[in-house]
């Protein structure tokens, strides 16, 4: 065994002539055990809002989702996106039409995002699970529907047992208004409420209103064959990210396809400035725990004068008297970290099973009663070497100085 791991491995488990030693060191392991176990667990409930957030959005956004690089629409009948829809993992597809338009429903009235959607959109988008008390659908013999979300729902008061119509007013293309008579250029679709859904997203429960895609065409006067977007759904075991390849090799810099994240880049994106921005403040305070290991140290060496001494006689030289209490202080850090790992995975275990830490009270104020928690090892790892690695730093400067006392009575002895 290597002479200075053994001696340090000594110093730091034996007992010490001055007891205050002894705490230092404990203290400065349990306070990088807590630091470390502070970041495990709080990394891991953003990824796990993260994991349900996107769990979320998946019961509603598409595998892929072709959109135009430029202007709002494309036709589906062009040359490289029939050669796209030809690819092998692709299940169905939905084409979409968005456009802003203003709803009203008896006195109230609201901005909204119209979005016609073809007959299999509820194949590729699982509205069956997101529809509130009722069920999707947007026409019915002769008669046109509409599905709007809780947000909107609310803010109109609109129920699907009222009979009044809604009234919607698209925007004419291509159209001056006229100051004289505004109403002029809009053109008026009504529509029934055939049912809400909820996205748990208010910019989107608040303002997408969806309607079937033939009543989208009619009133913004496109063309059967043109699209805003087409909602792409792969077979089972399809990898998104290499179908996604695939059609962007086809399509070139004309159009643009996103996978789910993409979709909603905005939102994820914060949310990981949030976790990391998180990660730092904390790693602060694992700095400042890891800082009692100079304490710890210097306080060591000074007891261990005695001890230094004999070494010297015995024909121990610089590097090796000061690479003890370098391992020693290392084996604190390590052994802080290591346990703030374990507490850690063992805590978010518990929360995942057992749900100790509640968001609330209440269960109808959330979606979720405890904390979600998801574990991911890419996080683990960049917490044991943040942690191990500042703690290998923090010794630097106890043991140089020791050196430093070393070389200076070796050159006056000299």
């Amino acid at each position: 065994m290597n002479l200075s791991f053994y001696i340090g491995r000594r110093y730091l488990f034996s007992k010490k002539s001055h007891n205050a030693i002894n705490i230092i060191s404990f203290i400065s392991v349990c306070g990088i055990t807590i630091a470390t176990m502070a970041l495990v667990c709080t990394l891991s409930v953003f990824n796990g809002f993260e994991g349900m957030v996107a769990g979320m959005f998946s019961s509603f956004d598409p595998d892929l989702k072709i959109t135009p690089a430029k202007g709002k629409v494309f036709s589906v009948d062009a040359a490289e996106i029939k050669k796209v829809l030809k690819i092998k993992n692709i299940d169905k597809v939905s084409q979409i039409i968005e456009e802003n338009a203003l709803l009203k429903y008896g006195d109230k009235q609201a901005p909204v995002v119209v979005k016609g959607v073809s007959d299999n959109f509820s194949e590729i988008a699982d509205m069956k699970k997101l529809m509130l008390k009722s069920s999707f659908i947007l026409k019915d013999g002769d008669i046109d529907y509409a599905v709007m979300g809780i947000g909107l729902a609310a803010k109109l008061d609109a129920r699907r047992e009222y009979i009044t119509p809604l009234e919607l007013y698209v925007p004419i293309r291509n159209v001056k208004v006229n100051l004289a008579n505004p109403s002029s250029a809009f053109i008026p679709i009504y529509l029934y409420l055939g049912g809400v859904f909820s996205l748990n997203n208010s910019k989107l429960d608040e303002n997408l209103l969806i309607v079937s895609i033939k009543i989208a065409r009619q009133a913004l006067m496109y063309d059967a064959n043109q699209v805003s977007s087409l909602a792409v759904k792969l077979k089972d075991g399809a990898s998104s990210e290499s179908v996604k390849k695939q059609m962007r090799k086809i399509l070139g810099d004309k159009y643009e396809v996103k996978d789910r994240f993409e979709q909603q880049e905005s939102t994820f994106r914060m949310m990981q400035i949030e976790k990391w921005v998180t990660f730092f403040i904390l790693s602060f305070i694992a700095i400042i725990a890891i800082f009692n290991v100079i304490g710890s140290l210097t306080m060591l060496i000074l007891e261990k004068e005695g001890d230094i001494t004999t070494l010297r006689s015995l024909g121990a030289n610089n590097k090796t008297i000061t690479s003890i209490f370098m391992i020693e202080g290392w084996m604190i850090s390590f052994i802080g970290a290591i346990l703030g790992v374990v507490f850690g995975l063992v805590l978010c275990l518990l929360q995942e099973h057992f749900g100790l830490l509640k968001l609330s009270s209440s269960t109808a104020q959330f979606l979720i009663n405890a904390y979600p928690v998801k574990v991911e090892i890419s996080d683990l790892a960049i917490i044991f070497s943040s942690v191990v690695s500042i703690g290998f730093l923090a010794v630097i400067y106890p043991t140089q100085s020791l050196r430093k006392r070393l070389n200076e009575k070796f050159i006056k002895r000299g």
